[in-house]
C-alpha cells in the first residue's frame, strides 16, 4: 500500500466516490475539493455519500450525485447505502473518513482504487479497508488533509472555493430577520463539544461591548434542549437583549444569515466554518483545539488562540511538543480566554472592516 506514484483517472467518463459523512464542519471542508475535481477532470462523473444532517447544506452542489447515510437508522441506514450502489463499480474511491462506522460503510462502495489517510492518521482499522494512502504529513489544516485525497489522482488543489447555494427563500428569511445595512454580529455559542463552550457571563460580556458600539447582535444555535437552555443563559446576563433567532433557522437559513453578517462569535464548530465558507470574519474561541489545525481556514487574525497555554496547563508541555490534532478538552480549559482578549479582536476586525460603530 503506498501514497505514490500519483495515478490520474481514465481518461474519458470516469467516477469517483466521495465518503465523508459528517460532521458539518468537515463536509464544508470537501466543499473545495469537490470544486478542484469539477474544475480539473470535469468529465469524472461524481458521487458523495454525505449524512442525512449534512445532505441539508451540500446537497443541491450542482453536478454532484448523492447519497444519503442516516445514522441513525443502524444497520438500515447502511442497507440503504448499499442498495442505492448495487452493481456499480468507481474508478477510485476517496474514503476520507476513519471511524470504524465508516470503515464498514465503504464496503458499499466497489472501487478498484481505494485511497485513505495514511497510517498516523488511520484509526478504527481504517488500513484494512483501503489500497492506497495520502501521502504522511503533519502540520496541516483539516482542509489541506482533505485536498491531498485527489494528488494520488494526479490533481492538487490550487484554488479553494465554496459558493455553497443558498436558495431565494432562505435569503428572504434572513433578510425579514436581519433587515437594512446594520453591522451586525452572530454569535452562535455551542460547539458539539460542550467543553469547547466560552462562560455564560463571558458570552454576555462580549454582547454587551458590542451592542454598547452599535452592532446589531443576534444568537443562533440549533433547535435542541441545551443549545436553547445556553441561549436562554445568555439572554438572562445580558444588559441588553439581542436578537433571538436560536432554533429558528436551518442550514441553508443560517448561510443566509451570514451573507447579512460581519462577523460571528463562535468556539470550534460547524457554524464556525460555515462562516469561513461564506467569507464572514471569525471571531473564534481557541483553547480546547488548534486554530492552525482546525480553525477558520481563509483568515484566523480575530481568533483567540490559547492553544498552547492549554497544553502547557493541562500537559505540562508546549503545543510544539505534543502529537499534532491533539484536542484538549479539559474542563475549564475555554477559562483561558479571557474577555478583555476577545473584545481587542472584535475591535481590530471592526476597525479592519470600517464598521462604523459608535462610542
Amino acid at each position: 500500500m503506498s501514497s505514490l506514484p500519483s495515478r490520474p483517472l481514465p481518461p474519458g467518463d470516469s467516477s469517483l466516490c466521495i465518503l465523508r459523512t459528517s460532521a458539518i464542519g468537515d463536509v464544508t471542508h470537501v466543499v473545495p475539493l469537490v470544486r478542484t475535481l469539477q474544475a480539473q477532470a470535469p468529465a469524472t462523473r461524481l458521487t458523495w455519500i454525505v449524512g442525512k444532517l449534512e445532505r441539508r447544506l451540500v446537497g443541491d452542489l450542482p453536478g454532484v450525485e448523492f447519497v444519503t447515510f442516516d445514522k441513525g437508522k443502524g444497520r438500515e441506514g447502511v442497507r440503504e447505502v448499499r442498495q442505492a450502489l448495487a452493481g456499480r463499480r468507481f474508478d477510485a474511491l476517496l474514503h476520507m473518513q476513519v471511524a470504524l462506522r465508516s470503515n464498514l460503510l465503504s464496503l458499499a462502495v466497489k472501487a478498484d482504487r481505494r485511497i485513505g489517510y495514511d497510517r498516523a492518521r488511520s484509526k478504527d482499522l481504517h488500513g484494512l479497508f483501503v489500497n492506497e494512502r495520502i501521502e504522511a504529513r503533519t502540520g496541516e489544516h483539516v482542509l489541506d488533509a482533505m485536498a491531498s485525497f485527489i494528488e494520488p489522482l494526479g490533481l492538487k488543489q490550487t484554488e479553494v472555493r465554496w459558493d455553497i447555494p443558498v436558495p431565494d427563500d432562505a435569503h428572504a428569511w434572513a433578510a425579514e430577520q436581519l433587515p437594512g445595512e446594520a453591522p451586525t454580529l452572530l454569535v452562535s455559542p455551542m460547539s458539539s463539544h460542550t467543553v469547547r463552550n466560552w462562560r455564560v457571563e463571558r458570552y454576555a460580556a462580549l454582547i454587551d461591548h458590542a451592542m454598547a458600539r452599535g452592532m446589531r447582535v443576534a444568537l443562533v444555535g440549533g433547535p435542541s434542549d441545551a443549545e436553547r437552555g445556553l441561549a436562554d443563559a445568555i439572554l438572562g446576563a445580558v444588559r441588553q437583549a439581542p436578537l433571538d433567532l436560536t432554533g429558528k433557522d436551518t442550514l441553508k437559513r443560517f448561510m443566509a444569515l451570514l451573507a447579512r453578517s460581519a462577523m460571528i462569535l463562535t468556539p470550534d464548530s460547524g457554524p464556525m466554518h460555515m462562516a469561513n465558507a461564506a467569507g464572514v470574519k471569525v471571531l473564534g474561541l481557541h483553547a480546547a483545539s488548534n486554530p492552525h489545525r482546525s480553525g477558520p481556514y481563509s483568515d484566523r487574525r480575530w481568533c483567540v488562540d490559547k492553544y498552547d497555554a492549554a497544553s502547557r496547563k493541562f500537559l505540562g508541555k508546549p503545543a510544539s511538543e505534543i502529537p499534532w490534532g491533539t484536542k484538549i478538552e479539559k474542563a475549564g480549559v475555554m477559562d483561558l480566554v479571557q474577555v478583555d482578549e476577545m473584545v481587542d479582536r472584535f475591535e481590530a476586525c471592526a476597525a479592519h472592516l470600517h464598521l462604523p460603530l459608535v462610542g
